[in-house]
């Protein structure tokens, strides 16, 4: 744990004082206020930049404070949250009085979750109360996963940056709707739908969209600057190598199955085998393409299966129609 005692005391009294910390989590990082506090909750849109519209999650640092942000917590909702609590899982429930409508994007569920890091937790416990949170970068934009990238993107918008180190899974959580009799994930994420599985005895749906908004469901999020094109695997080289002949300059996320092939392109970077390493890089990769200068990146999809949905679903967003927000 990077972060010292002090400076999570001080960043618990920039939360009771309305004001936003950034502080990680093992996902990414998070831009962080009071849950309870409307105008500080709103203020998170406002340095995001975010509609809203768009609702963020609420983090609490047990599972036995569920129950006092939420209006009734089923028993597969209790069952996910004592498997995978402390840890990368998201549960829509129906809202609770505390929870502010600013929160929710005005609707009358809300997104919680415990986080899995020593410092969040630390700082949970030392503010005594739940912390609204997206992650901590402008809207639509990579998600940070050390202190440097919400340094280098928010500067002093942000008024305290604990930091926690890099990020151990380096993509989002996994956010479940149990509002209903079978949970359904929105958006694939650090707990894989085979995690699901084991737990709940059946595969869960897994929604592109849903009548519940969550993070993360925009058409274009997780971007870089940089436009990104998905390609078939086998396709990938040929694809960088005529983008770059006609004047781009491209970046290549190059298979592990193709690793050691030469490509003639800006900047080449060489994909984990690992899927788990490849999620915690992901975010790294595509910021690292950004610093080069890169204005096209060529990439293929991982097989969807364990993380690798998670990482598809991180890439088709990335790709997706890019907007003025």
């Amino acid at each position: 744990m990077t972060a010292k005692t002090r400076d999570i005391e001080k960043a618990a009294g920039v939360l009771r004082a309305g004001g936003l910390v950034a502080f990680p989590t093992e996902t990414v990082y998070g831009l962080g206020a009071n849950a309870e506090d409307p105008a500080a909750v709103a203020r998170i849109f406002q340095v995001k930049g975010r509609p809203p519209s768009h609702p963020v999650i609420v983090h609490v640092g047990g599972a036995q404070h569920l129950a006092d942000w939420v209006q009734d917590v089923p028993a597969t909702a209790r069952l996910l949250a004592e498997h995978f609590w402390p840890g990368p899982l998201t549960l829509v429930l129906r809202r609770g009085p505390r929870v502010p409508l600013e929160a929710t994007g005005g609707l009358e569920t809300v997104a919680v979750r415990v986080p899995d890091h020593p410092v969040a937790l630390a700082l949970l416990s030392a503010f005594g109360g739940g912390v609204t949170a997206p992650s901590a970068n402008r809207f639509g934009q990579v998600s940070p996963t050390t202190a440097r990238h919400v340094r280098t993107e928010l500067g002093d918008a942000v008024d305290f940056v604990l930091d926690g180190g890099p990020c151990e899974v380096g993509v989002e959580s996994t956010i479940v709707d149990a509002t209903g009799e079978m949970p359904s994930i929105l958006r694939p994420g650090g707990v894989t739908r085979e995690d699901l599985e084991a737990v709940l005895g059946r595969p869960p749906a897994v929604h592109s969209t849903s009548r519940v908004r969550v993070p993360g469901q925009h058409p274009s999020h997780y971007a870089p600057r940089a436009r990104v094109v998905l390609v078939e695997p086998e396709k990938v080289v040929a694809e960088a190598e005529l983008a770059q002949e006609l004047g781009h300059q491209v970046g290549v996320f190059l298979p592990p199955s193709i690793a050691e092939t030469p490509v003639k392109a800006h900047a080449v970077v060489a994909l984990p085998a690992s899927m788990a390493a490849y999620a915690r890089g992901l975010y790294g990769f595509l910021r690292e393409l950004d610093q080069r200068r890169c204005d096209l990146i060529v990439a293929s999809l991982p097989v969807e299966e364990g993380l690798g949905l998670a990482i598809a679903n991180r890439l088709r967003r990335a790709a997706g129609p890019r907007t003025t927000e």
